[in-house]
């Protein structure tokens, strides 16, 4: 499954989630599913090396100096992969098949720039779309809760509800049209932080997984686009507090995301996203809202730039 991958983990007590009765479990059984808890330590240079693969620039020093940290929200979804891999090591989808369909963060605190995390996760729902499942699993702690919805062809039609449909696309002309370039070596220092899916490093496994080279883990395609997202209404980006996201189409390191955004609350707070990579949405649906908007900052003190 795209986006999973291992877990930095230091305590688990989940490991004895108890296992479908049968392997051939029908989808929406597995609804309100415990998957455990589990605590992950991590400390400043996991923090940095995270908004560096997601674009942060040398000169963003509270984002890559430890002396005026500020941990990037999205920073937590790096921490909480494993919940959607655990679900797919119960055997409740194909992980060969299963794919990373959209995401949602709600964040509850700042993060510590160092520290612990201690998490829990259900399966919170899943949803019929006939010839698949969407199964979402969500993760919750003192400071966000998280959602990972996650599209499994083959396993719907077990007459449940259908949930939610696609969002429609903006038809209005965008407030902000930002030009986000991504990194011939993203992907490869993304991965550093746990999700080292071959898929996305080695060129035989992408093929593998229908791929003509390796791809963008979708999670860090999405944080990358929220760094000049809040540039653009003047927020700093360790400052959002909301952040949703559908995945349409794979981006690959070094290509350019042509994103466009929409005020979707009155002091611009909030804002309405799609980002579209060689012509090909990319992300649909997506909505970012940020604490507060702060004064534009100095050179040494600055949100990542849209270059």
């Amino acid at each position: 499954m795209s986006g999973g991958g291992e877990a930095p983990a230091t305590t688990d007590v989940g490991d004895d989630v108890s296992r479908p009765t049968t392997a051939e479990r029908d989808a929406g059984a597995w609804a309100g599913h415990d998957l455990g808890e589990r605590t992950v330590a991590y400390d400043e240079r996991d923090v940095i090396l995270y908004a560096l693969a997601v674009g942060a620039e040398a000169a963003d020093l509270d984002l890559v100096f430890e002396e005026r940290l500020r941990v990037l929200p999205t920073f937590a979804l790096t921490q909480a992969q494993w919940a959607p891999d655990a679900l797919g090591a119960l055997g409740a989808f194909d992980v060969a098949t299963a794919v990373h369909g959209s995401q949602r963060l709600v964040v509850r605190a700042p993060l510590p720039a160092s520290g612990e995390l201690t998490m829990r996760a259900r399966v919170a729902a899943v949803w019929d779309k006939g010839s698949a499942a969407v199964f979402d699993v969500e993760v919750e702690s003192a400071c966000f809760q998280a959602t990972w919805s996650l599209f499994a062809p083959g396993r719907g039609g077990f007459g449940g509800e259908r949930g939610a449909s696609r969002p429609k696309p903006q038809e209005t002309p965008a407030d902000h049209e930002l030009r986000v370039r991504t990194a011939p070596n993203q992907a490869a220092l993304y991965r550093l932080l746990g999700d080292r899916h071959h898929m996305h490093i080695d060129p035989e496994a992408a093929k593998a997984a229908g791929m003509p080279r390796p791809f963008m883990h979708g999670l860090c395609t999405l944080a990358a686009v929220t760094l000049p997202l809040a540039a653009a209404v003047g927020a700093h980006p360790a400052d959002l507090v909301e952040l949703e996201g559908r995945f349409a189409a794979p981006v690959f390191p070094g290509d350019r995301l042509d994103t466009r955004a929409w005020a979707d609350t009155g002091d611009g707070a909030a804002v309405l996203f799609e980002a579209a990579a060689d012509g090909r949405t990319a992300i649909a649906g997506g909505r970012a809202c940020f604490r507060a908007l702060v004064r534009r900052r100095s050179p040494g003190d600055r949100g990542p730039s849209s270059a």
